[in-house]
């Protein structure tokens, strides 16, 4: 590590210079960048004496806005502040949850990065702006030059369709895009860089012409060394152990699954997922490869490779999901009727998709004269899946553990499997290895005070981030109360890490636990009948004792009913009417007390 005392010119007392070395070398690169934000809008010159400026304070500044579920969007907004900062802009960054959204309008230069949730939702930070911008009270935003960049996923219909909707509404309010809206899939480095890279150069460009651009920020001393392996550059990590945890009886397989990340410089905290690059199954690269009318050995460009086939479907094309995109463009290029009848009918086609792969698309309507580059460039890069870590780090030194629910189906008449879930499964054993990241989740933490106390909502595999933040809580002597919310299907088959929970509730580390097992009797019970039942004593721990409440899990189904039942639970002990109760939950939302990780 640089040392600013033994720099030519320092001006800094040897006492200064040796608390600015400590400081930065505790510092993230996120951190850094901000800091040098920070620094660089102070606008001082070397005398001391500000800076003069050409225009009024402020508004010479771009204003960098997120807004996120699982931190894809704030990963995006660091890259955009840090190459800001270098380029000598002056630049902030903000969770868009921590403005009123009638603030927009005093954003002169804004770049708003925002992804979006399930079938066209927007992330649980962005509904209050969101509802907002689309209502008929939202301010006029004439002055207001942006760029919009939106994250989504191309296979659900309303594919980036926050990040549309705000485009859209900045515009009928009068605000003037500077660089288009770019639209990113599951994919979006390189096409998030690229439109970073443009709004860099445009917004340099505008401020160049009022003189504010001020000179980069560089620093003596460099961050902690973060580790080599990342999305681009997974670990191998080695697998450990892999237990079925479901016993006899039951229609499920969940595993857990415990990898080495020894050597890697990997490091997590409760709340981060784990990032698995999968292998495409064998049996169904062989059928596509059968019912196509090219070798296993032709070759086929692969980003900047050029790979046989065979390998390109093993590892990096998406083959076992159909999406609308790819089905037009292939619609596009092959001559038959019956196909481009069928995706000019919007509902025939989303019935189509359900439940098929790329095999049956090429049963269905052959590939005819289409060359192998051609086919294969149609197909979407095979994108890493993401689980939620079931270790705290603390207590599992050089391991990351997972819980995994093996996806299996049948459909239009084979037997079918989830990509990641089935590699797990079926494909790989202890001993050999398995490309990994991390993935942090900044949306989905332990509350930094360990006595805060801790409400959280796990049905199924939706318990593994709960098992890390018990783990991680014993580890550091947390006096903080917690209460656990289990649901599945049996008692005797479907109780994940029974053991574990029972023995958390034994030595204290577990305060308390309520579970619903939904089979095991005639009517139907789930988690949020739970909450129920208990309305009083969740509504005390999270009105009087200032309990953060967590959910993890299904997104379609348990995840609303869980917040309907919030609503109501919050109606009724505070004797409130239903508006005010949703009122009070949407404030613990911005208030980051109630947080979601929901897939």
């Amino acid at each position: 590590m640089s040392n600013l005392s033994s720099l030519v010119g320092n001006p800094l007392s040897p006492e200064q210079a040796v608390q600015l070395d400590a400081l930065i070398s505790t510092l993230s690169s996120q951190q850094l960048a901000w800091l040098g934000g920070y620094l660089s809008a102070l606008g001082l010159q070397g005398d001391g004496s500000p800076i003069k400026a050409s225009a009024p304070a402020g508004s010479q500044e771009l204003t960098i806005l997120f807004g996120t579920q699982t931190g894809n969007s704030e990963t995006v907004a660091e890259m955009l502040l840090a190459k800001a900062n270098e380029a000598g802009i002056k630049a902030t960054m903000k969770d868009i949850a921590d403005i009123k959204p009638k603030q927009l309008k005093n954003f002169d230069h804004l770049a708003f990065i925002v992804s979006t949730h399930g079938e066209g939702d927007p992330p649980d930070s962005v509904i209050e702006a969101h509802e907002y911008i689309s209502g008929k009270k939202a301010a006029k935003m004439e002055g207001v030059k942006y760029s919009v960049l939106a994250l989504g996923d191309v296979s659900y219909d309303n594919y980036c369709q926050t990040g549309k909707d705000f485009d859209e509404a900045f515009a009928r309010l009068g605000a003037a895009s500077v660089v288009d809206r770019a639209d990113c899939d599951v994919d979006f480095e390189d096409a998030a860089e690229e439109w970073a890279d443009k709004v860099i150069l445009e917004f340099k460009n505008l401020f160049e012409s009022s003189g504010s651009v001020g000179t980069p920020v560089a620093f003596a001393a460099s961050a902690p060394v973060k580790s080599q392996f990342n999305k681009k550059n997974p670990f191998p990590a080695e697998i450990l152990e892999q237990v079925n945890l479901n016993d006899e009886g039951s229609l499920k397989e969940t595993y857990h699954i415990e990898l080495s990340l020894e050597g890697s410089g990997l490091q997590y905290e409760a709340g981060d997922a784990l990032g698995i690059l999968p292998t495409n199954p064998a049996d169904l690269i062989e059928a596509i490869i059968e019912a196509l009318p090219y070798d296993a050995d032709t070759h086929v460009p692969v980003a900047d490779d050029i790979l046989e086939l065979h390998q390109a479907l093993k590892h990096h094309f998406e083959i076992t999901i159909l999406n609308k995109d790819l089905v037009k463009k292939y619609a596009a290029l092959v001559e038959n009727v019956d196909l481009s009848k069928l995706v000019e009918d919007n509902d025939k086609l989303t019935s189509y998709l359900d439940g098929r792969d790329v095999l049956d698309l090429i049963q269905d309507y052959p590939v005819g004269d289409l060359s192998a580059v051609d086919f294969t460039s149609l197909l979407r890069k095979l994108p890493p899946r993401l689980y939620s870590i079931a270790s705290g780090p603390a207590a599992n030194e050089d391991e990351v553990h997972i819980t995994v629910g093996a996806v299996r189906y049948e459909s239009h008449g084979r037997s079918r499997k989830g990509v990641c879930s089935g590699f797990l499964a079926d494909d790989v054993e202890v001993g050999e290895q398995v490309p990994v990241y991390i993935h942090p989740n900044k949306n989905f933490g332990l509350p930094v005070d360990d006595d805060t106390p801790i409400i959280m909502i796990g049905p199924g595999t939706g318990i593994a981030p709960f098992r890390a933040f018990v783990q991680e809580r014993e580890e550091r002597d947390a006096e903080g109360k917690s209460w656990l919310f289990f649901g599945d299907q049996h008692f005797y088959s479907d109780f994940l890490y029974q053991t574990e929970w029972l023995t958390a509730l034994k030595n204290g580390s577990l305060t308390k636990l309520d579970v619903a097992f939904s089979r095991d009797q005639e009517e139907k019970v789930y988690v949020q009948n739970r909450m129920q039942e208990n309305a009083a004593e969740l509504y005390k721990w999270i009105n009087d004792e200032g309990a953060y409440l967590y959910v993890c899990g299904d997104a379609s189904r348990m995840a609303e009913d869980v917040n309907q039942a919030l609503i109501q639970i919050v109606a009724s002990e505070g004797n409130m009417d239903e508006a005010a109760a949703t009122d009070y939950v949407k404030q613990l939302q911005k208030d980051k007390r109630y947080q979601r990780d929901v897939y």
